[in-house]
């Protein structure tokens, strides 16, 4: 059986440490995932490509162009997700929120997830636990036990891979089994989920403005 994983990268240059560490976590799922006799497909959603059509749909309602709605679908319909975003301002970066915000609100339902983050320094190293995890927590994903901070000096360093393949396992046991880590299999997860861009299409902007005015 294959199974789904999304992967969020929101590095804002090319190419950058956000993306690195990305890629990183994905290969060593692979290889978890494969060395418990299943396969994984993985997709990549860069979104610093999506900034345009992020930026569209917050200001237009909510509605979400095509690109993005093939994004949302892509994460909905995936078995677990790798979610990393640089630090800034001692949080996930704006990007990594705008796209966490058009997602529909059952997207990530019972969803195992790993989450990382990169930043120049260790100090921002809490951000895991104070921001990304509580995020994914309330969208009511269901986040493995370790999270991967990398900081500049970090790459290289066997203690960083020694956090990548602790996770990576994690979240390939939760992609495989279905066990205690995730809470309940991904077949019943996913069908609580839901992408949003099943939703009916909105009135037309001119007409609510005529409602409005009384025209």
């Amino acid at each position: 059986m294959t199974r789904q994983l999304v992967v969020l990268s929101a590095g804002l240059s090319e190419p950058s440490s956000t993306r690195l560490l990305a890629d990183q976590l994905a290969d060593a799922v692979r290889a978890q995932v494969s060395a418990r006799g299943e396969d994984v497909a993985v997709e990549v959603v860069e979104l610093r490509e999506l900034a345009h059509d992020l930026a569209t749909a917050t200001t237009s309602g909510g509605v979400p162009t095509p690109r993005l709605a093939r994004a949302h679908d892509l994460v909905s319909a995936s078995d677990g997700m790798i979610a990393v975003s640089p630090v800034f301002t001692a949080s996930y970066s704006g990007l990594f929120k705008m796209f966490v915000d058009t997602l529909d609100p059952d997207a990530v339902n019972g969803m195992p997830v790993l989450v990382g983050a990169t930043a120049g320094t260790p100090r921002h190293s809490l951000v895991l636990e104070h921001a990304m995890r509580p995020l994914f927590s309330h969208l009511r994903a269901v986040v493995v036990p370790t999270g991967v901070f990398a900081a500049t000096e970090d790459f290289g360093d066997a203690r960083l891979e020694e956090r990548i393949q602790r996770a990576a396992s994690e979240l390939a046991a939760a992609l495989v089994g279905g066990d205690r880590v995730a809470g309940f299999g991904p077949d019943l997860a996913a069908r609580q989920r839901r992408s949003g861009t099943d939703l009916p299409e909105p009135p037309p902007f001119e007409s609510l403005l005529r409602d409005h005015s009384g025209g």
